[in-house]
């Protein structure tokens, strides 16, 4: 099936991805800095779940496995090359990225060493050693203060709300750039807010059940009115693993005096991931009070600085492209992620 090279195996898409891409027969070779923006026994479980032998691993050293595993930071750019030129990856997903909207507000260096100059190293290492495909993780953050709804890939993006987003959309035009000099295909994927079991400890699922475990109140930010297309992990890594076997092709046809953002002559392309159903934050926590048996005690606050208040994902390109498209209802997702929660957790 070939070789995949998938960054942030450490992370939350990344373990889910790498387990499912071993499990259709790809050889999976893992990266992670392992850096501890959150709970780092969490990334360690999750590389355990894998077949990593936690012991073993050292930075710049590829641990053998089922699937292999390197720690490395992707700005490191001459271990980078000299991976590439060693491993000789048939494909390359890049989820490895410094997370978090409010984060990049308060800490602007994380985001443009990892998810600038990490992203360039990904595209020189690509061009110098060229692969099939190389899929990367944008945002829905790059849509900003745009409130056309739904989210077309075609849609402006042109007005991040914070650095995270405006990484994001650099991501993107950094990509193409390539896929237009090198002829390297090229696909970004816009994620919208993803959720589901051993996901990250600083997002809202986690911090809610947390919370109403131990009768806590819980912190519903935008006074409860925010909308957000909950994205469930399995339909996130369905949707790569269609996609990832599936590269763009260049398009000498296509006219250069109406071009949009997800339209280009290169072998370049763009999707959104959503679950094409956004649901309101009450309904969200609703779906949790459920899942746990037990009522939240809620405190009402405004909305967080570089939050956006809706979001909605159009993804008839994926559909059409793919034939698959995110199908998970919240109440599965949410059962699923405490079912995990109170396993991990020794919760009753």
């Amino acid at each position: 099936m070939g070789k995949v090279l998938i960054t942030g195996t450490a992370g939350f898409i990344g373990h889910h991805l790498s387990l499912l891409l071993n499990s259709l027969g790809y050889k999976v070779v893992g990266l992670d800095e392992i850096n501890d923006y959150y709970d780092i026994n969490l990334k360690y479980e999750r590389l355990k779940i894998q077949g990593v032998t936690i012991l073993e691993i050292e930075y710049g050293k590829i641990v053998r496995g089922n699937i292999d595993f390197i720690q490395l930071k992707l700005e490191d750019d001459e271990a980078m090359m000299s991976l590439f030129a060693n491993e000789k990856f048939d494909y390359v997903i890049n989820l490895a990225a410094q997370a978090g909207v409010r984060h990049s507000i308060k800490n602007p260096k994380a985001y443009i060493n990892s998810n600038l100059i990490g992203f360039a190293n990904i595209l020189e290492a690509c061009r110098h050693y060229p692969v099939k495909h190389l899929v990367y993780a944008s945002s829905s953050s790059v849509y900003g203060l745009n409130e056309n709804l739904p989210f077309k890939t075609d849609s402006c993006t042109d007005h991040p709300m914070a650095l995270y987003g405006a990484t994001k959309k650099a991501n993107e035009v950094m990509a193409h750039s390539y896929s237009h000099l090198y002829n390297l295909p090229t696909t970004g994927l816009r994620f919208f807010t993803v959720y589901g079991p051993m996901g990250r400890p600083d997002m809202a699922l986690f911090l809610f059940a947390d919370a109403i475990i131990k009768n806590e109140k819980i912190k519903v930010f935008g006074q409860g009115k925010m909308v957000r297309d909950f994205t469930y992990v399995g339909d996130i890594v369905k949707s790569i693993s269609k996609l990832m076997p599936k590269p763009p092709k260049r398009d000498d046809t296509v006219d250069h005096k109406n071009l949009t953002t997800n339209m280009s002559s290169a072998p370049y392309s763009i999707y959104n991931i959503g679950n094409n159903s956004p649901v309101g934050l009450m309904d969200y926590i609703g779906a949790l009070e459920v899942a746990l048996k037990k009522e939240a005690v809620k405190e009402y606050l405004p909305v967080q600085p570089g939050d956006v208040m809706a979001t909605y994902a159009d993804v008839e390109d994926l559909s059409s492209y793919t034939g698959f498209k995110p199908e998970t209802t919240i109440q599965q997702g949410i059962d699923a992620f405490i079912d995990w929660y109170k396993i991990y957790y020794n919760i009753e």
